[in-house]
């Protein structure tokens, strides 16, 4: 027994030790963030993914809609490339290869974002974000992740937790099986509910903040991200509770832009 404690304390130490050692400061937030894994590695790793992912679609590289994409995608990673190097984070810019695309899926209105910056925008979103605004909105929170390194935070969290797993694990491993079972499914819903999902959501407010300024600084007015996830929330639907989702409630999350508008609308009037 005193063996096996050995090895669960040596799992929880190792743990601790890398949440002190491997932090970053998130853009803007100025939020201390978990980083177990290089930024290059992520990249390196998201690129045949990327390629895979088109290869697997319709990509429209043609039209209003295509035309769209690239303009405020270049204009937001280019405010975005601005903000680095303001910030003293030119260094970062080798990890991004800005890549946008439209994906032809009328009834996903999504859009999301691989390390090193290569974004993807489903058609079904064009018809709510409406105008150049309205998907500036949307692509700087894509953009806001990428530079927010929340891809590499997630995996960081999910390697923390797997370790308790496997530490819970061997702690439990002389008990019954049934009941080995369920304290590693109340570990595992523990875990996501506990730790993973709150940091799912934090990232999307951490993104929603960060897109208002980087919408600005590309000469988008930030007050119409208001309007955008209003209608948004119109066309999503039911929604599980706050607690449960990875996205914070659609009046949280108004709330919450409301209240970082003037940090952006500082950078737009400047602009």
């Amino acid at each position: 027994m005193n063996g096996l404690r050995g090895r669960v304390a040596v799992a929880l130490a190792a743990a601790t030790l890398l949440s002190l050692v491997a932090c970053t400061t998130v853009p803007i937030t100025g939020r201390q963030q978990l980083a177990l894994v290089p930024q290059a590695d992520l990249a390196a790793a998201s690129t045949d993914s990327y390629k895979e992912f088109l290869g697997e679609s319709d990509v429209v590289t043609g039209g209003p809609g295509a035309a769209a994409v690239a303009r405020v995608g270049e204009a937001v990673a280019g405010a975005a490339e601005r903000f680095l190097r303001e910030n003293g984070m030119s260094g970062d810019l080798r990890y991004y290869d800005w890549t946008f695309s439209l994906v032809r899926d009328d009834e996903t209105a999504n859009a999301f974002c691989m390390p090193g910056g290569r974004i993807a925008v489903y058609t079904g979103l064009l018809p709510i974000t409406g105008d150049d605004t309205g998907l500036a909105v949307v692509v700087a929170h894509e953009v806001a992740h990428a530079i927010a390194n929340h891809s590499g935070e997630r995996m960081s969290h999910l390697l923390i937790a797997e370790l308790g797993g496997i530490a819970l694990a061997n702690a439990i491993e002389e008990k019954p099986r049934e009941t080995q079972e369920l304290l590693m499914l109340a570990y595992g819903v523990g875990a996501n509910v506990g730790v993973l999902l709150p940091y799912s959501r934090q990232h999307e407010s951490e993104a929603d903040r960060i897109g208002l300024t980087l919408m600005a600084m590309a000469g988008y007015d930030p007050r119409q991200a208001i309007p955008l996830w209003e209608r948004m929330n119109e066309a999503g639907g039911a929604m599980p509770p706050e607690f449960l989702s990875t996205h914070p409630h659609p009046a949280t999350r108004i709330e919450q832009i409301r209240e970082h508008l003037p940090e952006a609308l500082e950078r737009y009037e400047g602009e």
